[in-house]
């Protein structure tokens, strides 16, 4: 809840200007002093309860700021567990004195290192411009067998190449093992003799480690379909794997990684082992013993050790050693207990049979969004079949461009949405075989619906969300909300008027032991998942209820309570109060309003697909007029003309469709927010693939988010887009903001968007996986260590160190 403090009679009828006569003294008057100064509520004594005389998350923060000028290590979690104004100030009472803090003066990323990745940008470019000349070979070839091309015919300005030359550079460029050794060769090379430790930001070993992570992603390693390659790609790097591992996420580059036999690592773990700290940067190794587990979405920072049979709740952040045979959750992770392994005691088959049928079948889930390509490729072809040069064969495939990219969304929709449903056939509740036909069938699900989250955008956060949730297989109540949800649809039920916000996890399976779990999850009725939050495998979110940001839903849960962190605590919160004709019970009008302005989230879609055409075309001019080898040198260039095209109109949809942006609030059905989905469109399926991704800690990509309206200093580094409303967003000189990071400038509780800003001050680090909510602000030089949530309105003191969901203070150094 929250005060509306605008429209209150400040202050409040019935409070004294004057200090009122509490009967409170020392500590516990100033703390009543603080009450009154932010809520503008009348105190009486020390039994009263800060959430029931107005107290919302926003003040909480307000109170917490305010408690830190003589109490610095004061959380908001603190607040909420001592909510009573006497706890509250015994608690305080206690704390030891607050020690000196060092002031931290953090050096900005050196210009040289800003111009060696710049450099470095050029052949990393040209490796990803030689898969797309190899497709554009491979096109002309098989457009060859329908229309004459080459020389002395209509076409020949689209040149053929020898299959000799087009099948060896497909298996190199495009083929998963292809992909894979030019990764590791590459990997190899530049990190020969890289040991763990600490390194300076942005010197020698640093943009080495940048350079390998950017191969990956230039290669297309990072877009293998999952667990059939990683156990070779990660011994390929240098890992040390053992036997019967069940690996379901990217090893580290660095190969510094450790597996024993039979353990498992679920989906969307972070093994990078690095990470950094201010201008520090941590490299390495990690540990996982034999018969681990450790669940979706947990972070293991440099030096995690996992002992044997241990398990690692998902969500969770490891920062050193998990003893064997214990149990531990959270960020940072603290043992919970000894450690419980529900799965089967047998040990399930090795059935070497399923492995080459995953890896089969991930070239096959590899190739569903290229085939979606095809059939509007295919209707472009037709329509350039007797252009007689580039020029107009490029203008003939823009006037087709709309069509040809519906073919192609709509192609690709159908195919998963038939794959998903056949998938679901026969498959139960209960626990499976890894390497089993259900095994196979949840996994490969899983891969779909993940894929599908990128290459369907549009249908995501839309109108027409629920309806694609429900074709493919998943029960989906009436009025639901929902963004891009990673789920499996036969086993998830969402109740009528939930919201599901971006990146949330539904069902998600477990895996434990060779073993995998498959369980029915369930979101209430006008429940609220929050962005990143996970409902597991047997769980749900109760009615009315709410899972903030980065939270896990409880093993048990009351209808209406609210809960927040890893693990989850009970949160104290009151609904906000708005007109239900703009949240939950729109009118037809409204819905036809949506509808029309959603359907311009097709037009980045157009627009991307266009640049790519682009590309084509200008390699194909390249290759007929000067061969395919100026084809391939060429390449890397023409993708980054390509990629500042993209940023480009990313900055111009942005300013276009929602202009700038202010701190302030609207209902969900209302036409900022639908107009900011579409302004995020263009991020996500403009700028990101063409720019964004290939960008990530160099200074133009600071370039680029000024120009989305981000105030960006003096050498910061950012490894994430994820700035929603960027003008809200301050990035002092030298800060830092790490991979995964969300610098969330709104909240959508109770479907009324709430903006704020968020701001980080000279030097301040946001680590991995880390989400700062509004009115957030890291202090000059201050650490916000990985997996880490900065609560609505909470303000960290410069020069200090914190971490966890919520932040508390981080006393461990913190480096490997």
């Amino acid at each position: 809840g929250k005060v509306d403090r605008a429209a209150l009679p400040w202050p409040l009828t019935g409070v004294a200007s004057e200090q009122v006569d509490h009967g409170l003294t020392g500590t516990a008057a100033w703390v009543a002093e603080l009450w009154t100064k932010i809520l503008g509520a009348e105190i009486t004594g020390a039994d009263d309860d800060f959430f029931d005389v107005g107290g919302g998350s926003l003040a909480a923060a307000q109170l917490v700021t305010a408690l830190r000028e003589r109490h610095p290590q004061v959380t908001v979690a603190d607040l909420y567990d001592h909510p009573r104004l006497g706890s509250l100030a015994e608690m305080l009472d206690e704390f030891a004195p607050p020690a000196e803090v060092d002031t931290r003066a953090v050096t900005p990323t050196p210009r040289r290192a800003q111009l060696a990745q710049l450099a470095a940008t050029v052949p990393l470019s040209t490796l990803t411009g030689l898969q797309w000349v190899t497709w554009m070979a491979l096109a002309a070839n098989v457009f060859g067998w329908f229309v004459p091309t080459g020389a002395g015919t209509t076409l020949a300005w689209m040149p053929t190449l020898s299959w000799w030359w087009v099948l060896p550079a497909f298996l190199l460029f495009i083929a998963p093992p292809g992909r894979m050794a030019i990764c590791v060769a590459g990997a190899r090379l530049l990190l020969r003799n890289l040991k763990p430790g600490s390194y300076p930001r942005g010197g020698p070993e640093h943009l080495r480690l940048w350079a390998a992570l950017r191969l990956s992603e230039a290669s297309g390693a990072e877009n293998l379909s999952g667990a059939p390659w990683m156990v070779p790609f990660a011994r390929a790097l240098g890992a040390q794997v053992g036997r019967g591992v069940d690996l379901h996420a990217l090893p580290p580059v660095t190969g510094m990684l450790e597996l024993g036999d039979g353990c498992c690592v679920e989906p969307e773990v972070d093994l990078s082992g690095h990470w950094i700290d201010g201008d520090i940067v941590h490299i390495g190794r990690i540990v996982i013993g034999p018969g681990a587990v450790v669940g979706a979405r947990s972070t293991l920072l440099p030096g995690a050790k996992i002992g044997k049979n241990a398990v690692v709740a998902p969500g969770s952040a490891v920062l050193g050693r998990v003893k064997a045979g214990q149990e531990w959750a959270g960020s940072p992770a603290v043992k919970v207990g000894k450690a419980e392994h529900p799965w089967p005691a047998q040990t399930p088959p090795r059935a070497p049979g399923w492995v080459a049928i995953f890896g089969l079948t991930s070239i096959a889930l590899a190739a569903l969004p290229i085939v979606g390509l095809a059939a509007g490729v295919a209707l472009i072809g037709w329509s350039i079949h007797d252009s007689a040069s580039v020029w107009s064969a490029l203008t003939s495939a823009v006037q087709i461009l709309p069509v040809a990219t519906l073919v192609s969304l709509l192609t690709f929709a159908a195919l998963t949405a038939a794959a998903v449903r056949l998938l679901g056939i026969g498959v139960e509740e209960g626990y499976h075989p890894v390497r089993s036909r259900a095994g196979w069938q949840v996994w490969a699900t899983e891969r779909l619906m993940d894929s599908a989250r990128t290459f369907l955008f549009p249908l995501y956060a839309s109108l027409l969300t629920p309806a694609w949730l429900r074709l493919l297989g998943a029960d989906i109540g009436r009025n639901v909300e929902a963004s891009t949800v990673l789920l499996l649809p036969k086993f998830t039920t969402v109740g009528d008027g939930a919201f599901l916000a971006d990146d949330t996890m539904i069902a998600s399976y477990e895996l434990g032991g060779g073993w995998m779990h498959i369980a029915r999850a369930k979101v209430g009725k006008r429940a609220f998942l929050g962005n990143s939050g996970m409902t597991a495998p047997g769980r749900r979110v109760p009615k009315n209820g709410l899972v903030a940001v980065l939270s896990a839903a409880p093993s048990k849960a009351k209808a209406g309570s609210s809960w927040l962190g890893s693990p989850p605590v009970r949160l104290r919160r009151a609904p906000n109060r708005a007109d239900v004709e703009r949240t939950f019970d729109p009118p037809r009008r409204l819905k036809i309003a949506r509808a029309a302005v959603e359907t311009c989230r097709l037009v980045p879609v157009m627009v991307s697909f266009g640049i790519g055409l682009c590309v084509l075309f200008a390699l194909a001019a390249l290759a007929s007029g000067l061969g395919y080898w100026a084809a391939a040198l060429a390449g890397g260039l023409v993708l980054m003309v390509a990629g500042a095209l993209a940023g480009l109109c990313a900055v111009l949809g942005k300013w276009v469709v929602v202009g700038r942006i202010g701190k302030v609030e609207h209902p969900l059905w209302s036409s900022f927010v639908w107009r900011n989905e579409v302004s995020d469109a263009f991020v996500e399926t403009v700028a990101a693939p063409w720019f964004a991704r290939a960008a990530t800690g160099t200074a133009v990509m600071n370039v680029w988010l000024r120009g989305l309206g981000a105030k960006i200093g003096r050498g910061v580094w950012c490894e994430s887009y994820w700035l929603p409303e960027a003008d809200l967003v301050t990035l002092g000189d030298g800060a830092t903001v790490e991979r995964g990071c969300v610098v969330q400038t709104h909240l959508f509780h109770d479907r009324i968007m709430a903006m704020d800003t968020v701001i980080l001050g000279a030097g301040a680090t946001l680590g991995p996986h880390c989400v700062a909510l509004p009115a957030a602000s890291v202090g000059a030089g201050a650490t916000v260590g990985p997996a880490s949530l900065v609560m609505r309105g909470d303000s960290v003191p410069p020069s200090t160190r914190w971490q966890g969901n919520p932040i508390a203070v981080w006393h461990t150094a913190g480096a490997d």
